[in-house]
């Protein structure tokens, strides 16, 4: 009997297999609402079955507008029965940045969450040739037994077989993700599924792994920082505990009464917890079952640190960003304090290098950071250039700027040069700036962060006016508003006389900050 060479880029399904190997243990709890992996492998093939009758295959490019549930959950996994591609929307955007997005990905199908169905179709009213659906929330409290499509705006069933995946190909595509570049034009991030094994597998030997691990998700699931502990959950067969939104208060008690072991947040987010425990009064302390908190979004602050470790708060901080599928580098919680400011050292799966030059720099020398490896992006959706630049002999350019220590720590000292983090989120100056210039009366507009004790950092602008103008500081505020995500406008904005430059003319965002002594 002739037997068929195995090949080694495709896999069972993950989630089928959770639901043939433990078919009763928890997948997903999301408010009051429990799932089991046979609940939820149910639940993503009726929405298989639904979205094969409307049209979607392999490739399909769906763009999925949901906060965060156990709609979103099931919509993830249904799309990889079918070899379609999900192309998660950030609902924290604006109507123009949402309806340019779907433009330049070809989206297939739009699909909206019930809740967002009216802003879906304000952003579809310039996109005549999209097709729009809603997906049915589920409620705790509603007679709603499962999630389904409700097919809107005429959209008609086709005729096709269901013929669902059972393997999946690590080198096939699973999601296009936006991300705003320093350039100001948001680029698609190619993910694939080898991407998130190869990164869920480099974590797990890194933070260790256990059968009865539960991980709290409250980063948005349109993140790839949320978005990968799905992935983790079906490939290590683990709970995941969903919150719909970060909630200091909220997320405290779960961690207290749903048996979480890992969590995930951005140094912000801890920060509001650890504030919120301590106007509990001494003695407020989080459970032992909590052994992992896994730390994005930039260096923690050294007070933050301390306080976790008075508390015996396992902190795992980490360096990464969407082109790694999340973590690329990871500190384990006993070096918090004695490599203070390092992210650690790389998963197992990534290569790291500092060059300058294209040429490896010593141990110590600050360069440009590059990364290798299967958890390493393959390129941008359609953009075969912008990909050609990314990659130097096959090494990844993250922009960013560090030095590995002689034990081999990496240390970041900028991200992204000039990138600032607010509350998590990746705020890129040039697009500020493309949106201030937009304006008849600038001339010439710079952005930077500031320090906030909130936030992390907060965007401010410096604009140079033309000399008849007479717009004022609010009205140029209000006018960036309309093409912006909340998050992205500037908290302060200053009108100067010059912008601070090089003898290049490029400008010089880390002197703007000097500008400010004039007001």
């Amino acid at each position: 009997m002739d037997i068929e060479p195995a090949t080694p880029t495709l896999l069972p399904d993950w989630l089928t297999r959770c639901a043939e190997n433990a078919p009763d243990h928890l997948a997903i709890q999301c408010g009051s609402t429990c799932w089991s992996f046979a609940q939820l492998a149910d639940q993503s093939r009726h929405i298989a079955q639904q979205l094969t009758a409307l049209g979607i295959g392999e490739n399909s490019r769906v763009a999925l507008l949901a906060p965060n549930g156990l709609a979103y959950v099931a919509f993830v996994h249904a799309l990889t029965r079918l070899g379609a591609i999900l192309v998660p929307l950030n609902i924290r955007l604006t109507q123009a940045e949402l309806r340019w997005q779907l433009s330049d990905v070809r989206a297939t199908l739009l699909v909206s969450e019930s809740s967002l169905l009216e802003r879906a179709r304000e952003i579809s009213t310039n996109l005549p040739d999209l097709p729009l659906v809603t997906l049915q929330s589920l409620h705790p409290f509603s007679n709603i037994t499962e999630v389904s499509l409700l097919a809107a705006d005429g959209l008609a069933s086709v005729s096709r077989t269901f013929n669902p995946r059972s393997q999946i190909d690590l080198a096939a595509t699973q999601v296009i993700m936006y991300t705003s570049g320093t350039t100001g034009h948001p680029k698609g991030v190619l993910i694939t599924y080898g991407m998130q094994w190869w990164n869920a597998i480099g974590s797990a030997l890194n933070l260790g792994h256990q059968p009865d691990d539960r991980w709290l998700a409250c980063l948005p699931l349109f993140h790839i920082g949320g978005l990968s502990i799905l992935m983790r959950s079906v490939i290590y067969g683990i709970s995941v505990i969903l919150h719909e939104k970060f909630d200091e208060l909220v997320i405290n008690q779960s961690l207290r009464e749903d048996g979480v072991t890992i969590i995930s947040v951005v140094a912000v987010m801890l920060q509001r917890m650890l504030n919120a425990l301590a106007s509990e009064g001494a003695g407020a302390h989080y459970p032992a079952a909590l052994r992992c908190v896994l730390l994005g979004g930039g260096p923690a602050p050294r007070p933050l640190l301390e306080q976790c470790a008075s508390l015996a708060l396992p902190v795992a901080q980490t360096y990464g960003m969407t082109e790694t599928c999340s973590q690329a580098v990871t500190l384990s919680p006993v070096d918090a304090l004695r490599k203070l400011g390092s992210a650690g050292r790389p998963l197992l799966p990534v290569q790291i290098q500092i060059m300058q030059d294209e040429q490896p720099l010593p141990a110590s020398a600050a360069g440009v950071i590059y990364l290798k490896g299967p958890t390493i992006t393959p390129g941008y959706a359609d953009r075969p250039a912008i990909t050609a630049e990314a990659f130097t002999h096959g090494w990844f350019c993250t922009g960013d700027l560090g030095y590995l220590d002689t034990d081999g720590y990496l240390y970041v000292l900028d991200r992204r040069s000039d990138l600032i983090i607010s509350g998590g989120e990746n705020v890129y100056p040039a697009e500020i700036e493309s949106a201030l210039l937009a304006h008849p009366a600038v001339i010439e507009a710079g952005v930077c962060g500031e320090n906030d004790p909130a936030w992390g950092q907060v965007p401010i602008a410096f604009v140079t006016l033309h000399s008849t103008s007479t717009v004022t500081e609010t009205e140029i505020l209000a006018y960036i508003q309309q093409h912006l995500a909340r998050y992205k406008i500037p908290r302060k904005l200053y009108v100067v006389a010059e912008l601070p430059r090089n003898s290049s003319g490029k400008l010089l965002r880390r002197e703007l900050h000097t500008l400010i002594k004039d007001h």
